[in-house]
């Protein structure tokens, strides 16, 4: 893993409209990178782009407006990248979604579509931004999972699976992308202050997560873009993550006990 600078850096982010795939292009901009920013609300997704020129009014940022499932709107995004900057230096998969319900309840194309979404975008994405990122500068990937990816809680159960997956996927791959000089940052917020909970493709759910105040997400973007100049493996931007992480890894008899409450 490697230290680099962000200035001039070439970004594609997904998930850029709201939330922390929002903040983390702003902090981009504001740092000297180019940006293409992906997302399905055009309106939202203009909102962002004007955040970003609201910091630096010559902001190089350039949109795509579809679902990161569509492989043809992958392969115009990082086509973008490679066109309006010259190439591809670090793709960030952001995009995601959750779901709350008991398993016992759960229709099983639920779970396909947050893995769609979470996972497998995510996968064909870095699959189809290798030639690019293979010519880029001090590539790095950057896969935004989630504390969730760490430890598995009640009625969360397809979110909880999707970020375990890309949890997995992310160890594995960072080895094989060593040897071709390319990064891989794992990237596991705790709760954010995001849209998340009144986006949910079902239900709310009882789990402590959705009450009480988050992480700012202006703050998870400047501790993200600090983990992609230094290089780090993984961050978990938030004190409950790093406790629930820790808590898990000593002692997950007594985080059963407690998340008993909310199943």
């Amino acid at each position: 893993m490697s230290k680099r600078e962000i200035a001039g850096m070439r970004v594609l982010v997904t998930g850029a409209s709201t939330g922390i795939g929002r903040a983390l292009a702003v902090e981009l901009v504001r740092q000297g990178a180019c940006c293409v920013v992906l997302a399905r609300g055009e309106e939202r997704l203009s909102e962002a782009v004007e955040a970003c020129r609201t910091v630096d009014p010559e902001a190089r940022v350039e949109v795509i407006v579809g679902d990161v499932t569509d492989v043809a709107v992958r392969k115009a995004a990082i086509e973008k990248a490679v066109t309006s900057f010259g190439g591809l230096d670090a793709v960030v998969n952001n995009a995601g979604v959750g779901s709350f319900g008991r398993f016992a309840d759960a229709k099983p194309e639920r779970l396909r579509h947050i893995m769609e979404v979470n996972f497998f975008a995510a996968v064909d994405l870095i699959h189809e931004a290798l030639p690019a990122l293979r010519q880029g500068k001090n590539p790095i990937v950057v896969n935004v999972g989630s504390i969730l990816g760490h430890r598995g809680i009640p009625r969360m159960y397809e979110y909880c699976s999707s970020k375990f997956a890309l949890q997995g996927f992310s160890q594995s791959l960072r080895v094989e992308l060593q040897a071709e000089g390319i990064d891989l940052l794992m990237v596991s917020p705790g709760t954010t202050e995001t849209p998340f909970y009144d986006n949910v493709v079902h239900g709310r759910g009882n789990v402590p997560w959705n009450k009480g105040k988050g992480t700012p997400v202006e703050k998870v973007a400047k501790k993200m873009v600090a983990g992609m100049q230094q290089g780090r493996r993984e961050i978990v931007p938030n004190f409950l993550g790093q406790w629930l992480i820790r808590a898990n890894r000593h002692v997950p008899h007594l985080v059963d006990w407690y998340l008993q409450r909310f199943a």
